[in-house]
């Protein structure tokens, strides 16, 4: 018998009671089991898969450690990091990667005062379930680190007091590591942190000095520690090769390099005029296919003639190289689908494990994605639109911001990753030429970004009411 307020007695059944009890303990399980299972969530395509996800570029960067010489676009500090996972099937690598993910979702709700188990776990979960997160954290490649570091870098800058000394401690190091293990990634950074500085005169308090000054840091960190890697497993002291060569495959790709052939060569000797005319459609095939690239000696016989060809063509065609810069970087922000390169052939890394690492050949030729388990249409169905809308919806919330005249750490949050956004889109699509996979690896975090600015407008609707 329960007494009301107003005097009146109800009746509520022994059965109901065990109900109501039974229904508090779920409550209280889920509220303690749910966050230990998201980090076995945020891996589970590795755990579906039977194996770690492979790239076509896993095998390069694994490749650094036993070949002891520089190959473009390859970071050996990336390539480190994977030789000390082999004795563990590369799961010590994947399980760094969850725990690195939820870490900082976590500390970046903890910063901007917003973090609640609840939320926690809802924000996790929607990201594993509608984004390309858990395929990145999943798969043996440097991809996951692109957005993450985005994150890291904004904590050090606004931080403060608000984390704790071995906190910013971690956020140095894993940024710093971040950085060194793409060049995109670097670049990426760099440029946040500029625009930091260039912004500080207006934003003040908002951007304190020393956590400018910190996340600075962590690109010159990051510079050195690639040096010291190359130097350790090549000899040389030296930046990893191959800039010069990914850009002129771009600009193969649009035509220029034809063109320039075109008006140089009966002037001047390339070693490329004699194939002026069966130059490749992709940079893909020119690069990485079977190509006059590969008769003329690739990179080691091509660097010289790639970057003599890349400066004066900028200088020949600036109209045409604006241009094609600009539409290159449009056409990468709509490449946001997740998976590519990961449902295709890879001979390659196939060929590193086999030869370098031959413990690892059984699990890996059990796993679905070398049985061609792995299908992205489907999953791309709702990854694509969330993208998009994701991006749609920081503009909107910098819209808002804007004229409302509120610019608080998520607002700054948003423009951070705005400018992540649009700072990538250039250096890949203007370098590299657009590609799904570098707009993936980033725009997860924009759908973050919007799900916190959602959850606090429920929470503030929820105390209004």
């Amino acid at each position: 018998m329960v007494r009301h307020e107003d005097g009146t007695v109800l009746s509520i059944t022994t059965d109901q009671l065990r109900a109501r009890a039974a229904g508090k303990l779920w409550l209280r399980l889920a509220a303690v089991g749910l966050p230990l299972l998201l980090p076995l969530l945020m891996i589970a395509p590795a755990l579906w898969n039977g194996y770690p996800l492979l790239q076509w570029d896993t095998g390069g960067y694994l490749a650094r450690w036993y070949e002891g010489y520089l190959v473009p676009s390859r970071s050996t500090v990336f390539g480190l990091y994977l030789h000390y996972g082999e004795g563990f099937g590369f799961w010590i690598n994947i399980a760094f990667q969850s725990l690195a993910t939820l870490w900082l979702l976590q500390l970046t709700l903890r910063v901007l005062a917003m973090m609640q188990t609840f939320r926690f776990v809802a924000i996790s979960l929607l990201l594993i379930l509608a984004t390309a997160l858990p395929w990145l954290a999943s798969m043996l490649i440097t991809d996951i680190f692109a957005g993450l570091s985005v994150l890291s870098l904004f904590l050090l800058i606004v931080g403060g007091g608000r984390i704790s000394g071995l906190e910013k401690a971690s956020l140095f190091v894993f940024t710093a590591f971040a950085a060194a293990t793409h060049s995109a990634t670097l670049g990426v950074l760099f440029g946040l942190c500029a625009a930091g500085w260039m912004a500080r005169p207006f934003l003040r308090t908002r951007l304190p000095i020393a956590g400018l000054t910190q996340a600075s840091l962590t690109i010159v960190a990051g510079g050195l520690m690639l040096i010291a890697a190359n130097h350790a497993l090549s000899g040389k002291w030296a930046w990893t090769p191959g800039g010069t060569g990914v850009a002129f495959g771009r600009m193969m790709q649009d035509g220029i390099v034809a063109r320039f052939l075109n008006d140089h060569c009966p002037r001047e000797n390339f070693k490329l005029c004699p194939y002026r005319n069966e130059l490749p459609a992709t940079a893909d095939e020119f690069l990485w296919g079977k190509s006059m690239f590969n008769t003329l000696g690739r990179f080691e016989g091509m660097n010289d003639e790639m970057a003599t060809i890349v400066e004066r063509s900028l200088a020949d065609y600036p109209a045409w190289q604006l241009g094609a810069a600009l539409r290159a970087m449009g056409q990468q922000l709509l490449h946001v689908a997740t998976g590519e390169g990961a449902s295709v052939w890879i001979p390659h890394t196939y060929g590193i494990i086999e030869r370098y690492v031959p413990a690892q050949v059984a699990p890996m030729r059990a796993a679905r994605q070398q049985h061609w388990g792995l299908d992205f249409d489907y999953v791309n169905w709702l990854h694509v639109p969330v993208a998009l809308v994701s991006m749609l919806g920081l503009l909107a919330l910098l819209g808002h911001a804007l004229a409302s005249r509120r610019l608080d750490d998520l607002t700054l949050l948003a423009a951070t990753v705005t400018l992540a956004l649009l700072g990538n889109a250039f250096i890949c699509g203007v370098i590299s030429g657009p590609h799904d996979r570098y707009g993936a690896r980033m725009v997860w975090v924009a759908t973050f970004v919007v799900l916190m600015a959602l959850m606090r407008r429920v929470g503030d609707d929820v105390k209004a009411g």
